[in-house]
């Protein structure tokens, strides 16, 4: 079911001036692919290798405090975006304290006189500023669970929300058939085992807070689990770790259930990872997107690759769908917070310098792989030199046919048995080919070249509908070699060179077969180009910021849970109906409250959810100790949450 009153934000283009016109389809629906951009040179690939929108943080106060960027830097990624009608998000989403808003009202002000399209926010005291029109987006930091939640951050002005990551598909379609809000879904990257605003462990630990960009991780520690008997039930793993999420096989899913933006985590990801990972749904989405007549790409461009992307091959922690399809043991990664990479095979053979392994992939010398060890902890090694020896197809143990049998001769012989599972987490000739050139991208144009009465005219459509028209008067001459002219006209004409353009389609129409130069049909065909870009430049639009309407928070009590740290934020949930407003952890830190929210629950990913009929053989509370750090678990099966506070248990 799809929301009927959902805005249409593909057509980006708009009739302004002369000779421009805009025929983009309207009722079909634009659907986005989200880049993370930790810089520029991020930004860039990502827009190269099909982005059709970047999020990237502003200078300070983005909720990754080490990804900052100049409004300079912010700019020229702006200019070259909407090159491509591409659109450009600039975080801002940390909570603010009092004297911060001045300079915050200051920093939206640059931000959006770089032509940047959208703000991403959590703080509600932003909403109080004198605000330029620009459109706000929701963060996921806003937690953003319910339709009643969207509902209310949609009436109050917001063009889009971020969803919550741990969202079932029916919940998000629940929610959009009851709003008409933009949604925005993470579909790929890094996994926090809180709901998103609501973990203060570092915070409580090191000062270092996750609503301010700061967080220690916390949750990539290894635990103890122990049970209310000091009653050692794990030992030493990574409990709050979760694998990253993959949910490419469920974009189709995903756009039935009211999903317009599909968004890749990475901020602090490098360009490698941003050319691998963007390819890569965007192959997805083009596939569920082809021939379709309710979507279409929200931005322009064919994106052609010259490598063929594979997530396993960038960083990964594993991999999982999380929630969307419903709840499932094995979503953490117990054994390392690390990059396993993409599955090899098991070793079957170990000699004195060397070992042998079953692959159904060409390793490479120079490639890093890994493994877990006896004791559960990852292992790496380089690989000097490899020998492959092709054999008959047989199982590699990663669910493959193996089509060559490898002997590997590391740098240093590790310490490992037969029957151990490989990973490559590092693939030399992988990220040979990305350093090079991985990507060209180039919005198609028609081009109709006629005969007026004062001469000729070029008429270039651009696939979105912007079209101009160059008139050239001149002489007409008869050609020597009429057969040759068309053949002339639109070899000369399709010659885009370095520009963002390629033609599509050539229409010539004219009385006789006239002499042309090449040097000057190539001059009508530059000076066409430039009126196109001017063109489409001009008749670029910016969404602005959405109106407010009367609303009424869902309800009238707000906890440190509210993230509440200056008054204006304050003043907003008064406004709203809500009488009694904690401030948030980071101003007022409560003792015994819960540090971390969690969808994730360490008894069922055991096997000993109550709900399932189990019968606990251990006393409760559980508890997670690392080092002289304890935490209890608390949990609520109606709901299906885990709750972490702090504890002196065992200390």
């Amino acid at each position: 079911m799809e929301s009927k009153n959902r805005p249409d934000n593909t057509n980006l283009f708009r009739l302004q001036g002369l000779g421009v016109t805009s025929c983009s389809p309207l009722g079909v629906r634009g659907i986005e692919l989200l880049s993370p951009a930790k810089n520029l040179e991020c930004g860039l690939a990502a827009i190269n290798h099909g982005a059709d929108a970047v999020y990237i943080g502003a200078s300070q106060f983005g909720a990754r405090a080490s990804a900052g960027n100049s409004p300079e830097d912010i700019s020229a990624l702006v200019q070259y975006a909407h090159r491509y009608a591409a659109k450009i998000f600039v975080a801002v989403n940390t909570i603010l304290t009092d004297e911060q808003l001045p300079e915050v009202e200051k920093l939206i002000w640059d931000i959006y006189n770089t032509g940047a399209d959208a703000l991403i926010v959590q703080d509600m005291g932003i909403l109080k500023l004198n605000l330029p029109p620009i459109a706000l987006h929701a963060s996921t930091q806003t937690d953003n669970r319910t339709v009643e939640k969207v509902r209310f951050l949609q009436d109050v002005g917001f063009s889009r929300v971020v969803l919550a990551r741990e969202l079932l598909l029916e919940q998000i379609t629940e929610i959009s058939a009851q709003t008409d809000v933009e949604l925005e879904a993470f579909v790929h990257g890094a996994l926090c085992v809180s709901y998103s605003g609501q973990c203060y462990m570092s915070q409580a630990n090191c000062g270092r807070s996750a609503n301010r960009g700061q967080c220690a991780q916390y949750c990539r520690l290894p635990y103890h689990l122990l049970d209310a008997d000091d009653t050692m039930l794990v030992k030493n793993k990574h409990l709050l770790s979760l694998k990253d999420l993959d949910q490419s096989d469920s974009l189709e899913e995903m756009i039935h259930a009211g999903v317009t933006s599909f968004k890749i985590e990475g901020r602090l990801k490098d360009t490698d990872y941003v050319k691998n990972v963007t390819a890569y749904y965007r192959k997805k989405l083009d596939a569920v997107l082809e021939g379709s007549n309710k979507y279409q790409r929200a931005s322009a461009g064919k994106t052609t690759f010259f490598f063929e992307p594979n997530p396993e091959k960038s960083f990964r922690r594993g991999a999982t769908d999380y929630f969307l399809h419903g709840r499932k043991p094995d979503i953490a990664q117990l054994n390392t917070p690390k990059s396993l990479g993409e599955p090899i095979g098991k070793v079957t053979y170990i000699g004195r310098n060397f070992f042998e392994v079953h692959n159904g992939a060409l390793l490479n010398n120079g490639d890093g792989l890994c493994f877990i060890n006896k004791q559960g902890d990852l292992t790496g090694f380089r690989v000097n030199r490899v020998d492959q020896q092709i054999a008959s197809s047989f199982s590699n143990g990663a669910g493959n046919s193996g089509k060559n049998r490898v002997q590997i001769f590391p740098a240093d012989m590790p310490r490992m048995d037969v029957g151990v599972f490989l990973y490559r987490n590092q693939d030399q000739l992988f990220e040979k080919i990305l350093k090079g050139k991985t990507a060209e991208r180039k919005v198609g144009v028609r081009i109709l070249f006629e005969e007026v009465a004062t001469g000729f005219s070029v008429q270039l459509t651009d696939e979105q509908g912007v079209s101009t028209q160059l008139e050239m008067a001149c002489d007409k001459q008869p050609a020597q070699k009429p057969d040759a002219v068309n053949e002339n006209i639109k070899n000369q004409l399709s010659k885009m060179g370095n520009t963002i353009y390629e033609a599509t389609d050539i229409q010539i129409n004219i009385s006789s077969p006239w002499f042309f130069p090449a040097s000057q049909l190539g001059e009508w065909r530059r000076q066409a180009l430039e009126k196109l870009d001017e063109a489409r430049t001009a008749a670029y639009v910016r969404e602005p910021k959405r109106e407010a309407v009367a609303a009424t928070f869902p309800v009238d009590q707000l906890t440190y849970l509210g993230n509440v740290t200056n008054k204006l934020s304050e003043e907003f949930y008064r406004e709203h109906g809500v009488a009694e407003v904690a401030y948030g952890f980071e101003v007022k830190a409560e003792e015994g409250v819960p540090l971390m929210y969690c969808k994730h629950c360490i008894k069922f990913a055991m096997g000993w959810c109550p709900k399932e009929g189990y019968k606990a053989t251990f006393k409760e509370p559980l508890y997670l100790r690392n080092n002289d750090q304890v935490y209890k678990l608390t949990f609520d099966c109606k709901v299906c949450e885990m709750r972490i506070s702090k504890s002196d248990a065992f200390l």
